[in-house]
């Protein structure tokens, strides 16, 4: 794969650097290795230390089938590294007294209902927290794209049939839904369309002139194409977008551009001169509101994380043929931007080799996913031979952290995808021998099997899945579908 060298520049700004040919030798390495692993058609990065970008990188293509060499300025669709910018505009709109981040949505948003009569008192905390107990984003409809100012309203007065799988501030439980309705809610309170209010009060202030939450606004030229998998990396069908979704999804941006977005966050609101919000208004953003894991936490919309003892301040996104890290080191004034033109991109292992390698320790390249040399083995020889690579693999140390239930899960989607429901069934039906306890796993095998048209076994797996987590949304609409009680 043809690499494009743009553009290096390593400072010496911080106590101990590492030396310039250590740093950027093996970053480019690590780089160079995890390209030639997971076959990524293109990713950009930045590094930054204080207020410039220290190390720039543009490597691979902007277009499979055309070969054009990706650059720095090309745009990406970010996908939910577009989140901390509708968090940034709430408590914009919080410091200017026009919204209580406590009040019930439904102050700002009198239309809001959901088929539970508890949505009355979900905040705007809890939306941002995504603790609010709405459910997620079940088909964003990229290939039925909006693109008018109303869009966003609509899909909030379109949200009444929606079942709430939680008590508001019960638990963590993430939610594209909630953030779609906070676009809507910006707008009402500010008087403007939410990507215009993006634009005026947060985008052009900080100088990110081509950065965009309206994809028909960008530049031609600027615009990479996405890539998904298909037995090996494909040009998408389909562009992410569509309007409805603008808040939870669509930013558009470069990584240089968001490099100053991770300066002005680093420095608690201010870039040269425009300040976008309150030095105090990251005790706010930063602050722990839920536990995610027992390694993570997050506070509004921000993702908040250790690694070998350092903060970790950020967000990742990843949507059809495109994915996205943004971290920030506010203890070292570092950040990490990255952004691929490939779904599959493996951006968590990628992130942390990069924040390895800057904080002076060695990386590890991401291994290659089993579920691709279980898919291949499949198609070439069949079920026993696949199952039996798979084994293989898993005995291998190299690989041991790749084995969790959404590797198969996503090759299952991909083959029902595909129509071919026999190989679906085969993976998800594996998928539930490896992970019994697992929810999502014999959720997923119902969908096959209802998508085969075998009702009893689809209501079998679905009221499995229930009884493994009994507020699954998707399961309980699967059996009213399939006019079966859940029992």
């Amino acid at each position: 794969m043809k690499t494009t060298l743009v553009f290096l520049l390593l400072l010496a700004s911080c106590a101990k650097p590492p030396s310039r040919p250590t740093f950027a030798n093996k970053l480019d390495a690590f780089l160079n290795e995890t390209m030639a692993a997971h076959r990524i058609p293109g990713l950009a990065v930045a590094v930054t230390r204080g207020r410039e970008i220290v190390y720039l990188r543009a490597l691979g293509v902007a277009n499979l089938e055309t070969g054009e060499p990706l650059l720095p300025e090309n745009l990406f669709h970010m996908a939910s590294v577009s989140k901390p910018f509708v968090a940034t505009a709430i408590v914009q709109l919080v410091e200017e007294g026009k919204i209580d981040l406590d009040a019930p949505v439904t102050r700002y948003l009198p239309y809001f209902q959901l088929a539970d009569e508890r949505y009355r008192e979900i905040t705007i905390r809890q939306m941002l927290s995504h603790t609010s107990g709405m459910p997620d984003v079940e088909d964003y409809e990229w290939d039925k794209a909006q693109y008018d100012e109303g869009a966003a309203e609509r899909l909030v007065r379109g949200l009444s049939a929606e079942t709430m799988i939680g008590a508001p501030g019960e638990k963590w439980r993430y939610s594209n839904m909630a953030f779609d309705t906070l676009g809507d809610v910006i707008a009402k309170v500010s008087g403007q369309s939410f990507e215009e209010y993006e634009k005026t009060h947060i985008l052009d202030p900080l100088g990110m002139k081509e950065s965009t939450f309206l994809f028909p606004d960008t530049r031609p030229e600027l615009r990479t194409t996405g890539h998904v998998w298909d037995l090996e990396p494909k040009v998408s069908a389909v562009y992410p977008y569509n309007r409805r979704h603008a808040p939870s999804s669509t930013l558009n941006s470069n990584v240089v551009e968001m490099a100053r977005w991770a300066w002005a966050n680093l420095n608690r609101g201010e870039l040269e001169g425009e300040r976008v919000l309150e030095e105090k208004s990251y005790d706010l953003l930063w602050k722990p509101s839920a536990q995610v894991d027992e390694n993570m936490e997050i506070g509004l919309s921000w993702f908040l994380e250790e690694r070998h003892g350092t903060k970790v301040i950020g967000h990742s996104g990843g949507d059809t043929g495109y994915s996205s890290n943004f971290a920030l080191l506010p203890d070292e004034d570092l950040a990490v931007i990255l952004a691929s033109n490939y779904d599959r991109t493996p951006m968590t292992g990628i992130r942390n080799g990069v924040i390895d390698l800057v904080l002076g320790h060695e990386a590890t390249v991401p291994p290659p996913s089993v579920a691709y040399a279980f898919a291949r083995t499949l198609v070439d020889q069949g079920t026993e031979a696949a199952k039996a690579r798979y084994r293989e693999l898993q005995s291998s140390a190299s690989h041991e952290h790749t084995f969790g239930e959404r590797e198969l899960n996503r090759l299952g989607y991909y083959f029902l995808s595909k129509g071919d429901t026999g190989r679906a069934i085969e993976v998800l039906g594996f998928n539930t021998e490896l992970f019994p306890d697992a929810s999502n796993t014999h959720d997923s095998l119902g969908e096959a099997y209802a998508e085969a048209g075998d009702r009893e076994r689809a209501i079998a797996s679905y009221r499995r899945a229930l009884e493994l987590d009994p507020a699954s949304p998707s399961a309980k609409k699967a059996l009213e579908k399939l006019a079966a009680p859940a029992q």
